[in-house]
């Protein structure tokens, strides 16, 4: 994308709340940072009517799939964490504050004297997160509960999430991301605009966790580098997990939605196509002025725009990509079957006596196995990013989960057991049941929660899609 499109790339996508709200000291007015951003954004739909327009047309992208109810097998793996009760693929940006909202993996106010959820769960999802770091400090807004802030967030994703104060200039505003891309070696302020644009994209389409030993901030653990093994080598240095699964006893990874790393090293960011390219396309307006559109939709969908230059066919483009889908989901599958059997398998040799010296390989097996799996499936669209990369580790994946049940076995011959007790994955129901979530309970607790506190109180982005 050349520099004179990026001007026209100005933001404009917002859709703001301009109640009022309590600032963070309780007070009767909102803050003066809140009132700032409120006045500045307030202009932006006039100002840039065409991009705001484009952005708005994020609102139809409704369409989202259960993931939990499609692949049972993953309410086993991820046991024991907030990932279990619910998981959705993503829709439109113009829902991103209402779904995290509205998931019960998110849940409700923290009973007297327990932290709950970090407010971290915010901070890719509205521009009020940043602004909030700035008045609470990175730490002191980590720090906070979610539910604590719902009444600070009014807009969500939109202009300065991207641009500086809605100028053309580009920007990072969100500290773990300006961090995360120093530590290899890509600074922001000294990358072109092409690759710009694709950092910014990145500073949410990335993998993180909340670091505990400073409050829950977000890090981007990107110490040694971030592929798979890199970031593997960094937890396992720390020693660090996210939960220890409730069956097996397995110190858990999560990855979430790695686009970024993925695309770093594909064929597309090689030849110079990043997420803008594909994702945002050149179009015109009523008056044949050309802009970028920011409704964020699928390549495929500006097929002679996009991806005509390098890919003379789009039905060649559609069987490769169906293709490369459907050998990563068959692959996905496989070594989620045999990671659930896994984990049933050391939970059977705890329960028969086996101790960490004889369990060690194999738990650190099912760790490795899973995390690759699960680095390879929360990536959106890895078939058609980085195929090559999926491929690579879910063949991993499978030979690290094969050698855990190997190992495995060996303990549980030694204890003399027979038979293991697996199971039933057929269904999201019958998964959770598994597990023991009370999802007609959590379910419940959410809505009573959404009546009486966010629909009263909480901003109208906060109900976006499920008014």
């Amino acid at each position: 994308m050349s520099v004179k499109m990026l001007g026209k790339v100005v933001c404009a996508f917002l859709f703001i709340s301009l109640t009022s709200v309590a600032s963070l000291a309780l007070a009767s007015e909102p803050s003066v940072a809140a009132k700032e951003q409120a006045a500045r954004d307030a202009n932006l739909k006039e100002k840039f009517p065409v991009q705001y327009q484009s952005w708005l047309e994020t609102s139809e992208q409704t369409e989202r799939e259960d993931m939990l109810a499609s692949y049972p097998a993953a309410i086993i793996l991820w046991a024991g964490s907030s990932f279990a009760k619910e998981y959705h693929s993503p829709r439109g940006h113009h829902f991103a504050v209402a779904d995290v909202t509205h998931t019960l993996r998110t849940g409700v106010p923290p009973k007297a004297g327990e932290k709950g959820l970090s407010a971290s769960c915010w901070t890719c999802k509205t521009p009020d997160a940043p602004r909030l770091m700035n008045e609470l400090g990175i730490e002191g807004y980590s720090a906070k509960n979610f539910t604590e802030l719902g009444t600070e967030i009014n807009s969500v994703v939109y202009c300065t999430d991207c641009h500086v104060d809605g100028k053309a200039e580009l920007a990072l505003p969100r500290p773990h991301a300006q961090d995360a891309m120093a530590k290899v070696h890509l600074p922001f302020d000294k990358q072109n605009d092409n690759m710009k644009g694709a950092q910014v994209c990145g500073q949410c389409h990335v993998t993180y966790y909340f670091q505990p030993e400073r409050s829950n901030k977000v890090n981007i653990p990107w110490i040694f580098g971030n592929s798979a093994d890199d970031i593997e080598k960094y937890y396992d240095t720390r020693r660090f997990y996210e939960w220890i699964h409730p069956i097996s006893q397995t110190p858990i990874l999560k990855a979430r939605h790695p686009e970024f790393e993925h695309w770093s090293r594909s064929k597309h960011a090689e030849a110079g196509v990043t997420c803008i390219t594909c994702h945002m396309p050149e179009t015109k307006d009523e008056q044949g002025n050309t802009f970028t559109s920011h409704k964020v939709g699928k390549a495929l969908e500006h097929f002679d725009q996009v991806c005509q230059n390098c890919h003379k066919s789009e039905q060649k483009i559609i069987s490769s990509l169906a293709k490369n889908k459907a050998t990563i989901n068959a692959k996905a599958r496989e070594v989620e079957g045999l990671l659930v059997k896994a984990h049933y398998e050391a939970g059977a040799a705890w329960d028969a006596g086996a101790t960490w010296p004889l369990m060690n390989d194999a738990i650190m097996a099912i760790r490795h196995s899973q995390w690759r799996w699960d680095f390879a499936m929360a990536s959106h669209g890895l078939y058609a990013h980085n195929p090559e990369e999926g491929n690579a580790l879910l063949d991993t994946a499978l030979k690290q989960v094969k050698y855990a049940r190997t190992s495995l076995a060996e303990i549980l011959n030694k204890f003399d057991v027979k038979s293991i007790s697996y199971p039933d994955i057929s269904s999201k129901a019958s998964a959770h049941a598994a597990v023991g979530i009370e999802l007609d309970k959590l379910t419940e607790a959410k809505k009573k929660f959404i009546k009486e506190e966010v629909d009263e109180n909480w901003s109208e982005v906060s109900r976006h899609g499920y008014e």
